[in-house]
C-alpha cells in the first residue's frame, strides 16, 4: 500500500536523515525523521474500518502512521506515553470523496476530515460533552489558518488541544487538503501531549510543512 521511499540526505558516512512517504497515487506525499518507525498496517486498518469488511471504504480510503516512540502503536494516536517519555506520532489519511460528498465539500470539511470536532460551534461542542457517549472532551482550539491556494489546491491548518475519554490533554497539529479536482481529502494529523508539542514544535512544523498534494495530470 502506497510506497515508502528512504532519504538520500546524507551527512558524511551517516544515514538518511528522513523518511519520505507517498500515497498510492503519489499526489500526496510527506516526509519523517528517519528513526521514526512505521505503525503496523493491520493495527491501522482495524482502529480505523473496525473488525468487519469494510472492502468498499478500503478501495477509497489510503492510511499510514508512523511514531517517534521506539515500540509504535495505533493508540498513540490518542495517548502517547506519560510524562517526559512521550513522544509525537503522526497519521496521513487520503479518502476518495464520492459524488455527494464532493459537491459538499468545503473548508469546514477539511478541519473534520479526521473526526476531530474542529468545525463545531460550541454550543454542540457542549452538547456532545454532555452525552456522554463522544470520546473527545474539553477541545479547545488553539490555531486555524486558511492555507494559500497552490496549483488550484486548498487547504487548512489547525492546532487544538482535547482530552479522549479520562485520558491526559493532547495537543493535534492537523493540516488537510482538497486536490484541485475537488475528488480527494488528504489529512494529516501530529499528536503529542503539550509539553511535548512545546518541546518538539520545530520537529512538528517541519512534518505539517512537508505534507503537500500535487495535480496529478491524466494524459
Amino acid at each position: 500500500m502506497g510506497a515508502t521511499l528512504a532519504a538520500s540526505l546524507l551527512s558524511g558516512c551517516a544515514g538518511p536523515q528522513y523518511t519520505y512517504v507517498r500515497d498510492d497515487d503519489g499526489a500526496t506525499y510527506f516526509k519523517v525523521p528517519a528513526q521514526w518507525r512505521k505503525v503496523d498496517q493491520e493495527a491501522i486498518e482495524k482502529a480505523v474500518f473496525g473488525e468487519e469488511d469494510q472492502s468498499a471504504l478500503r478501495q477509497a480510503v489510503w492510511i499510514v502512521a508512523y511514531d517517534a516512540d521506539p515500540q509504535p502503536s495505533i493508540n498513540h494516536l490518542v495517548t502517547g506515553a506519560s510524562g517526559a517519555d512521550d513522544r509525537p506520532f503522526v497519521l496521513v489519511k487520503v479518502q476518495k470523496l464520492s459524488e455527494e460528498q464532493r459537491n459538499q465539500a468545503s473548508l469546514n470539511m477539511l478541519r473534520n476530515s479526521l473526526g476531530f470536532p474542529v468545525a463545531l460551534s460550541e454550543d454542540v461542542r457542549r452538547r456532545l460533552d454532555e452525552s456522554g457517549i463522544y470520546p473527545y472532551k474539553d477541545f479547545k482550539l488553539l490555531t486555524d489558518r486558511v492555507l494559500p491556494v497552490e496549483d488550484g489546491v486548498r487547504g487548512v491548518r489547525s492546532v487544538f488541544t482535547l482530552r479522549h475519554g479520562i485520558g491526559p490533554p493532547q495537543t493535534y497539529d492537523e493540516t488537510a487538503y482538497l486536490s484541485a479536482d475537488g475528488t480527494r481529502i488528504s489529512s494529516l494529523v501530529v499528536r503529542c501531549s503539550p509539553a511535548c508539542h512545546r518541546e518538539r514544535a520545530a520537529e512538528i512544523d517541519l512534518i505539517a510543512k512537508s505534507f503537500k498534494v500535487k495535480r496529478i495530470l491524466i494524459p
